[in-house]
Formats: structure tokens, sequence, C-alpha cells
């Protein structure tokens, strides 16, 4: 499965050799949470072998589409079973600050709404 978020960048690590054959460069994006910023999530997403340094391109602050999808993988160790997922990015691309699809102003406001009469009660 491909999926795709909008942030900013906020963390870009240095690239890891994990072992002989293995790499990964791991960086965060900060995610707007559009009804309370207090929440906004903070995604860590790693980028493996020749994808490495498709993130050399970016600054911290700047705003980026990252294509990507979701590993996981099971791991025992000494009779314990563990389980963990990683975020795989696999695409970034540059965009445009505040390219949000303009909202069409609402056909009415709360005070144009007519109070309801007696009879107009919901059927539910």
């Amino acid at each position: 499965m491909d999926f795709n978020l909008i942030g900013n960048i906020v963390v870009v690590e240095n690239e890891q050799q994990i072992s002989a054959s293995f790499k990964k460069r791991e960086f965060v994006i900060e995610v707007v949470n559009e009804r309370n910023s207090d929440w906004n999530d903070f995604i860590k997403f790693q980028l493996t072998q020749d994808r490495c340094s498709q993130v050399d391109g970016f600054s911290v602050g700047e705003p980026v589409k990252v294509s990507f999808n979701i590993r996981g993988r099971k791991w025992e160790k000494d009779g314990k079973v563990n389980y963990f997922s990683n975020l795989e990015a696999w695409r970034l691309e540059k965009v445009q600050p505040n390219t949000a699809p303009d909202m069409p102003p609402p056909a009415f406001t709360e005070s144009e709404v007519p109070p309801a009469g007696p009879n107009e009660d919901l059927p539910f």
C-alpha cells in the first residue's frame, strides 16, 4: 500500500550503515492538526539504501510531500517475540507553502439560519 503525507521537515538524521549491505537515514516531518496545533503529529520516516540521499535537497522547516509504504516485521530473541513497524519513504517532493485548495465560502452563516418553529421537530 502506498501512502502520502505533507508536512514540514523538523529533523534530518545522518546516514547509518547498519551492516555491510544495509544503510538507512531517518527524518521527521510535522503534520499540522487543523483543529488544534497543540496536537500536531511528528512522523518519523526512514529512507534505505540508494534512497538515503533523497533528503539532501531539503532543509529543516521546508514543506515536503512524502510517499511511503508501511513495513512490519516480527523479531524473535531469547524466546521473546517482538513486532515493529517502519514508515519507509520512497519519494520526497518539494511543495509550495500554503498549497491547500481554496475552500468556497459557506452558503450561509449561523445568524442567517431561521429558528425552528414549534412544529419543526426532528423525526428522530
